[in-house]
């Protein structure tokens, strides 16, 4: 017989097994909830009740989240929790679930948001005392000391039947366009706005709305220094007009957005000189020859109805087949595709060449790091809203918004030094660390919860452990 076949010889299964514990892994996001102070947080501003059967409504949004950073994708999923009893005690029920999610109307979400705000502060304060520091941001090989970077973008959240608020997108499908924004430092979600799905996709109140939430989020400390990024949705005169009024003695406000092209925008392309392009860089300060940048500034009228410090660059690449079809006459005659970023950002103090066209270019293309942020969003509960009713609806996005703090909480604090899960995506952090099989017993008073030890990730799942026990506690 090879040593390929008969595996499965006097191999016997049933279900019998006593002490076991599936998903392993949710100690460690229990754990972060706790250590952190967001469970207590949550619980001190929503509504309480009394009775033995009550449950707390800040314990049943950190046990959803919990799930939902396992892989739930409706409400319904928190029976996980029933098989890990062994470790939790009891769990919600999935109508506790529901009515949790249904109480947190838009006065509630407010206290919510000051709740989230106040427990973000103290986890970047441990952020700020781990060896290496807090995460601050490195583009083109230059690192952004002290500045914050938020990322803003829209997602389609498909309706596979009739729900509350959900309509015709502009892609032709049917559901929701939620706007939110990211931090780039952290991959924290700071703030989502629940919209329907024939919302605009560069509403300038939507937009002001959800970056006032997500600088709401941070501590104030940090509020200093702020890098906004948004796609071509931001190229309104309103939000690029209430970017620079935010800028204050104290505050610096600095922004990148897409640009859309337009005939007198190919004119001024037109005019720039053959020598005036330069190699755009690559995200560790490498040169590439395949793809230039130039300054478009002073070649093009359009600005003149803008903010005065406005600056346009001018970025072109080969096109690709799936390019082919949509170039201009411009782009057909020259064989490049281009793209146009508006940016107000001259020089950035302590950042040598962060004037330059190349390096300004590289910053606004790490942008699209947005759109991991969003696909992460997606395996993490927002692939699909689980109710027909608004409100619950509106609640689970909040809560899933909860589940990416906890899974970027868990990393940064716990895991940061390991070169495999530091930056672990949901599906590999799942694999390797959260969905492990552990065996519960019981010693000297204690209880053991054991892992296999031969697994790769093994080491660093006790390190993780030991690192949140250890973390102060919220004040």
């Amino acid at each position: 017989m090879s040593k390929s076949s008969g595996w499965d010889q006097r191999l016997v299964v049933g279900s019998d097994g006593k002490g076991l514990v599936g998903h392993a892994g949710a100690v460690l996001l229990r754990k972060c909830a706790d250590r952190t102070g967001l469970t207590s947080a949550l619980n001190k501003v929503l509504p309480r009740g009394k009775g033995p059967g009550w449950w707390d409504r800040g314990t049943v949004l950190v046990c959803l989240a919990v799930v939902i950073t396992l892989g739930a994708t409706s409400m319904s999923d928190i029976g996980l929790l029933a098989h890990q009893r062994l470790v939790f005690g009891d769990r919600p029920s999935e109508s506790t679930v529901r009515r949790a999610l249904a109480g947190l109307n838009e006065k509630v979400l407010k206290r919510v948001g000051k709740a989230r705000a106040k427990v973000r502060a103290h986890v970047w304060a441990l952020l700020a005392r781990r060896p290496q520091g807090f995460p601050w941001l490195t583009v083109a090989g230059k690192l952004l000391t002290g500045w914050v970077v938020i990322d803003m973008d829209a997602t389609l959240i498909t309706a596979h039947s009739d729900k509350q608020g959900a309509a015709a997108t502009f892609k032709k499908g049917y559901g929701f366009h939620p706007l939110g924004a990211w931090c780039a430092n952290t991959a924290e979600c700071l703030a989502m706005l629940l919209r329907p799905g024939n919302a605009g996709s560069n509403t300038v109140a939507d937009h002001i709305r959800v970056l006032g939430d997500a600088i709401a989020q941070l501590p104030a400390g940090y509020r200093r220094k702020l890098l906004i990024r948004v796609d071509g949705a931001g190229a309104t005169h309103e939000l690029l007009e209430h970017l620079e009024r935010m800028n204050r003695v104290w505050r610096s406000v600095r922004f990148t957005v897409g640009w859309t092209i337009t005939a007198a925008d190919e004119t001024a392309i037109e005019q720039v000189p053959a020598d005036a392009w330069t190699d755009s860089l690559h995200q560790d300060g490498t040169a590439t020859g395949t793809a230039h940048v130039a300054e478009l500034t002073g070649l093009n009228p359009r600005l003149a109805g803008w903010t005065g410090t406005l600056r346009l660059l001018v970025r072109r690449t080969r096109p690709s087949a799936r390019h082919a079809r949509n170039l201009t006459a411009l782009e057909k005659r020259t064989g490049w595709r281009y793209q146009i970023v508006a940016t107000n950002i001259t020089r950035i103090a302590g950042v040598p060449g962060s004037h330059q066209p190349q390096w300004l270019d590289a910053l606004h293309r790490a942008h699209a790091g947005v759109e991991d942020h969003v696909r992460h969003g997606k395996a993490t509960g927002l692939r699909n809203l689980p109710s027909k009713d608004w409100t619950v609806n509106q609640g689970w996005t909040l809560t899933c918004n909860i589940a990416a703090d906890l899974a970027a909480w868990t990393r940064l604090l716990g895991l940061y030094d390991q070169p495999d899960l530091a930056h672990a995506e949901p599906d590999t952090l799942r694999y390797r660390l959260l969905h492990l099989p552990a065996r519960l017993a019981t010693h000297a008073r204690r209880r053991v919860l054991s892992i296999p030890g031969t697994w790769p990730w093994a080491d660093a799942f006790t390190l993780c452990w030991r690192r949140l026990t250890l973390l102060p506690p919220a004040t």
